[in-house]
């Protein structure tokens, strides 16, 4: 009688998984990707990645195990390495033809656009804070977790102004990417009313001849000011500006104070347990971008277990529309003008967590997070949902 008993439980279990649905997930990775390089991820510059996108969307999708099992959805998640953007649009495509639900990109920003014209799927970027593709080169089917360039300047100029230090220096690289990043850091400096004493260009050489140009007493000489706002997207330069300037004064940015999604010391609001278990399998400390993929991946899993059978058109509306936890003390959700998940960000000095921001005291007509980042009314992204 009891093996006859074991037997039908046994056959139900069975029956059960073999009703499971499948959502497959499919990530696009950068094959030999600079920013994971082992001496880059060795020296754990603020604000890169500090491994593998996968392992925060596994830890998401771990959390979710009870719910996911709820739903009798199975989540398989993935991982294609691509080489270029021909390369990578091809990938979408196969992976759109094999029943992909939704795209994971931890690739470049021009990668990427090619990526999102190419497939219906949902897209949602995970490593890539370029203003651009929140504004002129937004696209309607791409969902972006990681924080924007203008979210995080606009967080270091609010810090700035609480502290009363309206004189600001700026420093910034040769670099087509610094170059961009410094005309985010003026967007914000004007938006919140400081004053831009002088903007300096730094090169980083192995020329004698062009040593000084990389000297921070020589860059911060000759100038009054309350704080340097270094742009540094490589983050040499950056780490050895504080305590090294002409006048002695505090540093943001790249370098000092900066604003990110995460912080492995952030210790509010349910985050040292997620910044544990995240350690615990993935043997280093979470960084901001493990907190975008723990995102991603929680996004996926909730879309998973509240709607299994929804096709490409309606996954575009529920995570248009979803609300997540992210541990930081409100409800998050995507913009739906830009498709830019709003939040707020950790002021840190890589030691501890200053502050979280927007600070207390910044008003906005309808919610405080959207003092991070272009606003709606600016209208910088024609498409809407």
């Amino acid at each position: 009688m009891r093996l006859r008993l074991f037997g039908v439980l046994l056959a139900a279990l069975l029956g059960s998984a073999a009703q499971a649905l499948t959502w497959k997930i499919t990530l696009l990775e950068q094959a030999d990707n600079p920013e994971l390089d082992r001496t880059r991820l060795e020296r754990a510059y603020l604000g890169h990645p500090g491994g593998l996108p996968s392992e925060g969307v596994a830890l998401a999708l771990g959390d979710a195990e009870f719910e996911l099992k709820a739903a009798k959805v199975d989540v398989r998640l993935d991982i294609v390495p691509v080489a270029g953007p021909e390369e990578a649009r091809a990938a979408a495509l196969r992976a759109d033809k094999a029943g992909t639900k939704i795209l994971l990109s931890n690739l470049p920003a021009e990668w990427m656009t090619t990526v999102a014209d190419a497939v219906k799927l949902p897209v949602i970027n995970l490593s890539t804070s370029a203003d651009r593709l929140r504004e002129r080169d937004c696209r309607l089917n791409v969902f972006h977790v990681l924080p924007s360039e203008r979210m995080r300047a606009d967080a270091i100029a609010q810090a700035l102004i609480n502290r009363k230090w309206s004189q600001v220096l700026l420093l910034s690289g040769t670099s087509g990417r610094d170059t961009e990043r410094s005309a985010v850091a003026q967007a914000a400096i004007k938006r919140y009313g400081l004053k831009l004493v002088d903007s300096k260009t730094f090169k980083l050489s192995s020329d004698p001849r062009e040593r000084q140009l990389a000297n921070p007493l020589l860059l911060t000489g000759g100038a009054s000011y309350d704080v340097v706002w270094v742009v540094d997207s490589d983050g040499e330069f950056a780490r050895t500006l504080p305590y090294n300037t002409a006048a002695a004064r505090p540093v943001v940015g790249d370098a000092g104070w900066v604003a990110l999604a995460w912080h492995a010391q952030f210790e509010r609001f349910g985050a040292p347990q997620v910044s544990r278990r995240f350690a615990k399998s993935a043997r280093r400390a979470m960084t901001d971008h493990d907190w975008a993929s723990w995102m991603a991946g929680k996004a996926i899993a909730a879309a998973a277990a509240t709607q299994p059978q929804a096709n490409t058109d309606q996954l575009l509306q529920v995570l248009g529309s979803i609300n997540l936890d992210g541990s930081k003390g409100v409800t998050l959700q995507f913009r739906p003008w830009d498709r830019q998940l709003r939040q707020p960000l950790v002021l840190t000095d890589g030691q501890g967590v200053l502050a979280l921001l927007p600070l207390e005291g910044i008003l906005h007509p309808r919610n405080t997070l959207d003092t991070l980042g272009a606003d709606e009314p600016q209208k910088l992204c024609k498409i809407r949902p």
